[in-house]
């Protein structure tokens, strides 16, 4: 889903595709959670139903769309909107070396308030410009309350800092970065310890099933508000604005024009797929809750919905 300004560059020359190896595809990996289950449960259905056999690459969603322009990604499961709009506008509209599926799963972003949180006043986006209601968020005796505000390499971590810094909480929070699991084991701790806590969330998420959160109240929606920059600017994140709620999420599978070509039966079994937001929230709770690894996950997986498997091949 997600790259703050600084790391832009670096993140992306060290995570840039590679050449594929011996398989006959290469299906990109997102970093969070159902993203690793929505690479490999592809993997193994392709394998099954077409003979094919799929690398699956941990890759960013920037990354994974240079490697789909250039032919050395195949499949990306995960593409965010609005997160990524500006890369498929530029590699979906204008370029046309990237199809995404027609179905999407629905999804939501934002931020989420632990009850400890919500009863301490934090319960709408202007609670958290009052220094005096966040001061319960401060954990290392520095006078600011911190706000976890996603992985380093999301893209959403960096318009999550836009909007800190738009809505003007971002003078008075620490806006930290940390992997996903790092934040969902602070949570966790949060909730068992009866802490205030709030940081960004999105659904769907397995984090909803473990704990009884509240999502910060904001402002609806407004484009007029909503002013993002090229995320290809060093300075994208100081050039942008955004004092509002996320628009309405969705993500959808992308793949490869080219690979959608070679293989016009994969492509159209791709378009089948509907995962529902409960089935992902299921994923993301068997890898992040369960520990289970991806690729035993997505063999259960496809072994207990053959019938409808077959149906997204048969179509």
């Amino acid at each position: 889903m997600k790259l703050h300004a600084a790391g832009f560059a670096a993140v992306f020359a060290a995570t840039a595709a590679l050449p594929a190896g011996a398989a006959d595809l290469v299906i990109a990996m997102p970093n969070w959670p159902s993203g690793q289950a929505t690479a490999n449960i592809p993997r193994e259905s392709i394998a099954k139903k077409f003979g094919l056999e799929a690398e699956v690459r941990e890759l960013g969603t920037i990354s994974a769309f240079v490697g789909l322009d250039k032919g050395e990604v195949d499949i990306q499961p995960e593409v965010w909107r609005p997160n990524f709009e500006d890369l498929i506008k530029k590699y979906v509209t204008e370029k046309g070396a990237v199809v995404l599926s027609g179905r999407a799963v629905p999804a939501w972003q934002g931020l989420c308030a632990t009850p400890e949180a919500a009863a301490a006043g934090l319960k709408t986006i202007a609670d958290l410009s009052d220094p005096a209601k966040t001061a319960v968020l401060d954990t290392d005796g520095d006078g600011r309350g911190e706000v976890w505000i996603g992985a380093p390499t999301w893209l959403s971590t960096g318009i999550e800092r836009v909007r800190a810094n738009s809505y003007g909480y971002g003078a008075n929070l620490t806006l930290v970065e940390a992997e996903e699991h790092m934040a969902m084991a602070a949570v966790d701790a949060a909730v068992a310890t009866a802490r205030p806590m709030v940081f960004y969330c999105y659904a769907p998420h397995h984090v909803f099933e473990l704990h009884r959160l509240a999502r910060i109240e904001e402002p609806p929606h407004d484009p007029a508000k909503w002013k993002i920059a090229q995320a290809d600017d060093p300075l994208w994140v100081t050039k942008s604005s955004a004092a509002t709620a996320w628009d309405t999420a969705h993500f959808h599978i992308a793949y490869a024009t080219a690979f959608g070509k070679k293989y016009p039966d994969i492509a159209k079994f791709l378009e089948e797929v509907d995962f529902s937001p409960e089935e992902v929230t299921a994923m993301s709770y068997a890898l992040e809750v369960e520990r289970q690894a991806p690729s035993d996950y997505a063999k259960k997986w496809v072994d207990g919905h053959a019938a409808r498997i077959d149906g997204w091949a048969k179509q």
